[in-house]
């Protein structure tokens, strides 16, 4: 496997600016960084991210990738971020023979910031078959559980979403980016690159909306279960059952709501009704 030439770009994902409290008191708060990457594949401009800037080289290789504007990772030769001019330059053997028919094609996604998704990948049918991933309740609780280490920037900044790779309950990866998009980017790029042992992942979580653009991506990773502590909506429901995703929304504490769960979730730790409870 050829070496890949990447920069190491990294910057803090929070930065400390004084605000004035509630009692007129001037301290110091963390705020969430925001900054532009402006991204270059093959030195034609494709787009423009907000990000953090936590991880921006894995994030740029994911976001091509889902889009389908990179092929085979031997093609890829380098990807380079200079902050100085907010620019990512991604450097491959080959780009995808219908190239310009698809950044002609855009759909602008309910995504945090407004993702793009570019030639009509909503409308894609084939992809690998997915495994019919199981999962039992006590699993997922755990998981859970053991995601609440994680949230360090938003514990501290707020205003970032989180995603994680795991399997079952072992939390694999972890990242956070002002957009879910972003953050499920940069763990394909991650897991794209080797960076992780997140190939053996079967279990995606994240703190935004399953739409289409989620449930897309990550039937794009090859993963089945795709968990989030918010809700649904109709096209997110819709790509599922096309691709045999299961969906856990609205996952907080012990409740959870499974879309598509028949055969696969197994309900071994229900917990006990509380009176008024529906039925």
């Amino acid at each position: 496997m050829h070496a890949i030439s990447l920069s190491q770009a990294r910057l803090p994902a929070t930065l400390e600016i004084d605000v004035t409290d509630e009692y007129g008191q001037l301290r110091r708060q963390a705020i969430a960084a925001e900054r532009a990457l402006t991204l270059y594949l093959n030195k034609r401009e494709i787009v423009t991210l907000m990000t953090l800037g936590a991880d921006p080289e894995a994030l740029v290789v994911g976001y091509l990738r889902n889009q389908g504007l990179l092929g085979e990772r031997g093609d890829l030769q380098a990807v380079h971020v200079d902050w100085e001019v907010e620019a990512a330059a991604v450097v491959t053997r080959r780009l995808p023979e219908d190239l310009e028919a698809r950044l002609s094609q855009r759909t602008v996604t309910t995504g945090c910031g407004q993702g793009t998704v570019f030639g009509r990948l909503l409308e894609v049918t084939s992809l690998t078959a997915l495994p019919r991933t199981q999962l039992r309740q006590s699993v997922l609780y755990r998981m859970l559980d053991n995601l609440g280490a994680y949230n360090e920037t938003y514990r501290s900044a707020g205003a970032v979403h989180g995603c994680a790779l795991c399997r079952q309950d072992t939390v694999l990866d972890f990242v956070e980016d002002v957009g879910r998009h972003n953050a499920v980017d940069t763990l394909a790029g991650r897991q794209w690159l080797a960076q992780s042992d997140s190939d053996t992942a079967d279990v995606f979580y994240t703190t935004g909306r399953l739409t289409s653009e989620m449930v897309l991506k990550v039937a794009q990773m090859g993963i089945a279960v795709l968990v989030s502590r918010s809700g649904v909506t109709q096209k997110g429901v819709e790509l599922a059952q096309r691709f045999g995703v299961l969906l856990i929304a609205r996952a907080k504490g012990r409740h959870f709501q499974a879309i598509h769960a028949e055969g696969r979730l197994d309900l071994d730790a229900m917990p006990a009704r509380r009176p008024g409870d529906r039925r």
